[in-house]
């Protein structure tokens, strides 16, 4: 066994703090990698609050991993030591499953096995995630970070990346489409850079005026204040996919009046309360709400590769660890711009 620093909470609601714990000896197909950064992400907050049920504690958080090859298992043929990679939010899947077959084990029948917060294979090993500075992973659930990718700025593209390219390559967005992004915050932001490096005319949709100036500096076609209106009037069956990454309850009615006909809203953001609408609306110009989650492997490869060919990386602000609560807090208010990352060289 390896021993491992980390930072955990021991409880709901607890602040997270130094924990000691350890990973398995790397076997023939594993990878030990050396965290030099891990993105925070919101999703983090509602775990170790408990506020999606289920948790398992003590629990380190963490499924943006970015770090250095330190070790590998005798049959590991795509890695070598000294190699930069990835860990996103999964580390095994069932591998037989019609989704895992087809590369997509984001939508594994099961066992599925998230990177912390979750039972291994086995239903009984807890999964602790990258708030900590070694993790060993499977061959096949390790991901390649091209050096055309600021290191500082990859984690996030582990998350927030994938969760808005895998819609926007699944509903083939390129030039001449108008893509609507809803909400410009950690998901937000990836959506606007990647949509507009794939070509799209996007338009940012935000509550407020405050942050037009960060929609245009990030690629932004347009930018719409949501709160008036006249503004949503004059942008009635206007786009062809609006990316929906908003988290809490917002009134979707309007939006859906802002798609085409035969366009879709794809929601990414997890609203805590249902989001009542009528069917009229939908029904009268063939409009669709799809959900989407992150991506498979093979399609969060596809998604890196693409960021390093364009340039395009996440935003962030760089924290050490022993400031992690005071960013979930930060989080809370909106106060990131865009995304955290922890320096894993802060743990001692």
């Amino acid at each position: 066994m390896i021993p491992v620093k980390g930072y955990a909470a021991k409880a709901a609601h607890a602040p997270l703090e130094p924990y000691q714990f350890e990973r398995r000896t790397p076997g023939p197909h594993d990878v030990l990698i050396d965290i030099r950064y891990c993105g925070v992400c919101h999703s983090d907050l509602h775990k170790v609050r408990n506020e999606w049920g289920e948790g398992l504690f003590p629990m380190v958080p963490g499924h943006e991993i970015i770090g250095m090859v330190e070790q590998v298992g005798s049959s590991v043929k795509k890695f070598k030591v000294g190699d930069c990679v990835g860990v996103g939010c999964l580390v095994d899947s069932c591998g037989s499953c019609p989704s895992c077959k087809d590369g997509l084990e984001q939508f594994c029948d099961g066992p599925l096995v998230f990177t912390y917060g979750a039972y291994e294979k086995d239903g009984k090993t807890i999964t602790y995630g990258g708030y900590s500075n070694k993790i060993v992973t499977r061959e096949d659930f390790v991901l390649s970070i091209s050096p055309k990718i600021p290191i500082t700025q990859a984690a996030p593209l582990l998350c927030a990346g994938i969760t808005t390219y895998s819609p926007l390559r699944h509903w083939k967005v390129g030039p001449g489409q108008r893509i609507g992004v809803l909400g410009l915050g950690g998901l937000g932001h990836m959506a606007v850079k990647l949509a507009a490096a794939m070509g799209a005319e996007v338009t940012v949709l935000s509550s407020s005026d405050k942050k037009r100036g960060d929609a245009t500096r990030l690629g932004a076609h347009d930018y719409v204040v949501t709160s008036i209106d006249e503004n949503l009037k004059k942008y009635a069956c206007h786009f062809d996919l609006i990316i929906n990454t908003i988290s809490t309850a917002h009134g979707l009615p309007k939006f859906i009046e802002l798609l085409k006909r035969d366009a879709t809203m794809v929601m990414v953001g997890a609203p805590d309360k249902p989001e009542p609408f009528h069917a009229f609306p939908l029904i009268l110009k063939r409009r669709s709400i799809a959900g989407s989650l992150i991506g498979g492997i093979r399609e969060t490869q596809e998604m890196l590769d693409f960021c390093a060919a364009k340039g395009v990386a996440a935003e962030v602000e760089l924290i050490p660890i022993n400031q992690i609560d005071n960013a979930y807090e930060r989080m809370l208010k909106g106060d990131v711009r865009y995304r955290f990352v922890i320096d894993m060289k802060s743990l001692t």
